[in-house]
């Protein structure tokens, strides 16, 4: 064979750079998840938690923008994993740590470490099967609404009378347990990645939005909070109703 030949044959080098735009949201959250750690180190839980939230929406905004500038690389998968593992999993467990689970000894430090083990795995799941599951469901809980529980727990806690100390630290350490293995399960949950905004819904919709705006403007933690827990709980209500389902045609085929 010609030099020239096997030379034209070899795999070509991969293009140095990265794409700005989509890179800079991620690294907004990274450094929002960083802040909310920060905060919490500092006894200032209600910031922390506003923090994870301002991840969260840096963290939908730089997969969407990546979409539509189609600025889609592999490096960003892998730093959009890594800055998910900081802003929703270590920063909710440490700043819950440093916020009440410090008083429950040995239970409240495992409690985090669980929770930030899991969030890891959840990544790690999800990067290697994202091109074989269904679209339209997440395999376990997403971990930005796993710790918008957490962080909305927190922001509850600086506007109402809080529990007693003891008993908010069990609760939350409890919350932690579940949360993570909920991340980890075969538990089903709707993705929201088929969008209805090309479609027709019923007019009660846009009222059901507009009292959604309008409870987060009177209560933003309450609110935020009720909706994280309630899709948090949603995922093992969808899945039972699923292997109902497949049960029903299972004993019509026989």
């Amino acid at each position: 064979m010609h030099p020239e030949q096997g030379h034209e044959l070899e795999s070509p080098k991969p293009r140095r750079g990265i794409y700005l735009l989509p890179n800079l949201l991620t690294t907004a959250s990274l450094f929002s998840g960083f802040y909310s750690i920060v905060n919490g180190m500092q006894g200032h839980f209600h910031r922390a938690a506003i923090a994870i939230f301002v991840a969260m929406i840096m963290d939908g905004l730089d997969g969407r923008v990546a979409r539509l500038t189609n600025t889609q690389t592999s490096f960003g998968v892998e730093f959009d994993s890594l800055a998910d593992l900081v802003s929703f999993g270590l920063a909710p467990a440490l700043v819950a740590y440093c916020w009440c689970l410090q008083d429950l000894g040995n239970f409240g430090w495992l409690a985090s470490f669980w929770y930030v083990a899991a969030t890891a795995l959840r990544l790690a799941r999800f990067n290697t099967q994202v091109l074989y599951v269904d679209k339209r469901y997440f395999q376990g809980l997403p971990c930005p609404a796993a710790a918008a529980v957490i962080a909305g727990a927190m922001g509850l806690s600086s506007y109402y009378h809080p529990l007693p100390h003891m008993l908010l630290a069990i609760i939350i350490g409890i919350f932690l347990m579940v949360l993570g293995v909920l991340m980890v399960s075969n538990v089903r949950y709707y993705s929201f990645k088929e969008s209805p905004f090309k479609e027709r819904v019923p007019f009660v919709s846009i009222i059901a939005v507009v009292l959604v705006f309008v409870g987060i403007s009177l209560a933003p933690m309450l609110v935020l909070f009720l909706a994280f827990i309630t899709y948090a709980i949603s995922g093992p209500v969808l899945t039972l109703k699923i292997l109902r389902e497949k049960r029903l045609q299972r004993q019509r085929g026989d």
